[in-house]
């Protein structure tokens, strides 16, 4: 259960593997070659036989890129994953910090002139023009993965089976919003959808393809008729009659299709394969870059989906619940390891008797790996939960009516000073972020500081985004909305997001609290005239700790928001609870 890729890939395994894939680049007259942590459906999260960035460099993040050279072998991560890569990789590979460094720069610096591949089906049309403008007398060339032949015990792909999800949980019938997503497409005859999400809720389906999200592997067309080819392997979805306006085909009569299609056809140019893009300009289809249509509609969710998410957060939240009740008698006698928390919150989760599965896999850093953004505990890392440490617990649940995410910083007997003072400041981000009010067109680069004020004002700061779009009973990362920096899409209602400033000391601890929230339409306020504006509303709903609050800190409105947070906790998940868990309940929502 907790063996990760790392267990079979590893620092040990990346010298020979690169020598490897060195020879086959050289023999291949390349000067470079480029390996992205992707596969041809460009989703975040990849099956275990798409893990080429892992079995060759060891790092196991979702997100990264290994550019190979001759003498050099540089692996790019983001802010999340620096303190992991230089665990994970051997001294082979060098670190780079990514996006602050860009493949192509780094690149040019040590290629005067040559010739460095990609494969375009691990890649989209926005990715490569980047790569391709800062790479000056260097070029970027079509290539296969290589490692796909030098990855012997390569696993199969996956061939879970596609399930429906009732009308009664999406809201929305296949056939209307196929018909409404077609009427939309303008100019364009056919729209090609790439993302496994998007094909799972314009079709009403789900799958067991990818850990830990409920979609299938496939390809679509949608025409602006008002139908839909579905490209499928054959017996994931032998038992589901889609009905008329879905037509299913082999997934190896896909690329076929393309060149089949009359254009103009659309394209999203940040998620699609290169290579489709290719084979479309081949045959000579017309081309319209434009977002995956499916994108916004799926993000801004309907009644239904809006009123499942709730039941699966109360759900989720009594489990929690009856966790932290646990772990509070239990951690302090320092018997706990990391491991142990994991399968006791996963316990609980399916003791709901609801649980498809989790929404991810569990992060449970104790101590130092607190600092871990992305932390997987495995057999070989398990850390003891000792008295005196942070334990940072970040979790979730697939349910049939919602996903759900939501992490907790819990102290663990005595905790210092300077860790309260950071906790306190993570949670005034939070605080500021729940109580927001703010016009229409804002996005996520607009209100990201303010998450972080309580933090720069100490010279601290953290390394991720503040907020990410949550699926329904889809994947747990969803765009195209986040609260970061980079955020430009505006805030609709309807759309889900993560809430979860943090702060991580290297090497000693680490902080994060996140709920998640629904954008919806704000009140007007007494004798308002400017126009009608968003809010935020809060859908977790589990106690914050407050041994690690500095009450100090907190401004009179602050610490209102939290008596008032924690009073609906106790509302809403008391009568949910029962026995040591109620009565934990009761205290851990006392006012502060």
């Amino acid at each position: 259960m907790f063996q990760s890729f790392s267990e079979t890939s590893s620092p040990e395994t990346g010298p020979a593997r690169l020598a490897a894939l060195r020879s086959v680049i050289a023999a291949e007259g390349l000067d470079g070659y480029i390996v992205p942590r992707a596969d041809l459906y460009q989703g975040e999260y990849v099956a275990p036989r798409d893990e080429r960035l892992a079995w060759l460099t060891g790092f196991t993040g979702s997100a990264g890129w290994c550019v190979v050279l001759g003498d050099q072998a540089g692996v790019f991560v983001d802010g999340r994953y620096r303190v992991q890569v230089r665990a994970q990789v051997a001294d082979v590979f060098t670190p780079v910090d990514w996006p602050e460094v860009s493949l192509a720069a780094w690149i040019a610096e040590r290629l005067v002139q040559g010739r460095v591949g990609l494969d375009p089906w691990l890649v989209t049309p926005t990715q490569w023009r980047e790569i391709e403008r800062g790479l000056g007398a260097v070029t970027l060339v079509r290539r296969p993965s290589p490692i796909d032949a030098l990855w012997q015990d390569r696993p199969a792909p996956p061939m879970g089976r596609v399930f429906e999800q009732p009308v009664e949980l999406a809201g929305e019938a296949r056939e209307a919003k196929i018909a409404r997503l077609a009427a939309g497409l303008g100019p364009a005859q056919a729209a090609v959808i790439t993302l496994p999400d998007s094909l799972a809720w314009l079709l009403n389906i789900r799958g067991a393809d990818i850990p830990r999200n409920p979609v299938a592997h496939g390809l679509g067309i949608l025409h602006a008729g008002g139908s839909v080819d579905l490209f499928i392997a054959p017996a994931k979805i032998a038992d589901i009659d889609l009905g008329p306006a879905v037509r299913v085909h082999p997934f190896e009569a896909f690329e076929a299709a393309l060149t089949g299609l009359e254009g103009p056809v659309r394209l999203d140019p940040g998620s699609a394969p290169l290579a489709v893009a290719d084979a479309l300009a081949s045959a000579g289809v017309a081309i319209i870059e434009a977002e995956d249509p499916c994108i916004l509609p799926k993000a801004c969710k309907n009644a239904v989906e809006l009123a499942g998410t709730r039941a699966a957060h109360l759900r989720d939240a009594a489990a929690m619940v009856r966790f932290l009740a646990w772990l509070d008698a239990e951690a302090p006698g320092g018997g706990l390891t990391e491991i142990d928390v994991v399968k006791r919150l996963e316990a609980e989760r399916r003791a709901t008797n609801a649980l498809r599965d989790i929404s991810f896999d569990t992060i449970s850093g104790a101590g130092p790996h607190g600092a871990i953004v992305h932390y997987r505990v495995t057999e070989r890392s398990n850390w003891r939960v000792a008295p005196g440490q942070l334990l940072l617990v970040d979790s979730g649940g697939q349910y049939v009516d919602g996903t759900t995410d939501i992490t907790r910083t819990v102290a663990v007997g005595d905790i210092g000073q300077e860790e309260k003072d950071a906790f306190t400041r993570v949670l005034k981000g939070m605080i500021a972020i729940s109580m927001l009010r703010f016009p229409r067109g804002m996005a996520g680069r607009d209100i990201d500081a303010l998450a972080r004020v309580a933090l720069w004002q100490a010279g601290l700061d953290y390394g991720h985004g503040t907020g990410h779009g949550v699926g329904s009973y889809l994947c747990v990362h969803e765009g195209p909305a986040r609260i970061s920096r980079q955020g430009t899409v505006a805030f609709a209602a309807g759309m889900i997001l993560s809430n979860e400033p943090g702060f991580y000391r290297d090497g000693a601890y680490g902080i994060r609290i996140e709920n998640l929230i629904a954008v919806e339409d704000a009140p007007a306020l007494p004798g308002q005239t400017v126009p009608a504006m968003l809010r935020f509303e809060t859908l977790t709903w589990v106690p914050i700790d407050r041994r690690l609050i500095v009450p100090a800190l907190l401004t009179e409105a602050e610490r209102a928001w939290l008596n008032d947070y924690h009073a609906a906790v106790l509302a809403q998940v008391g009568p949910l609870v029962e026995g040591a868990a109620r009565d934990w309940l009761r205290q851990a929502c006392a006012s502060l």
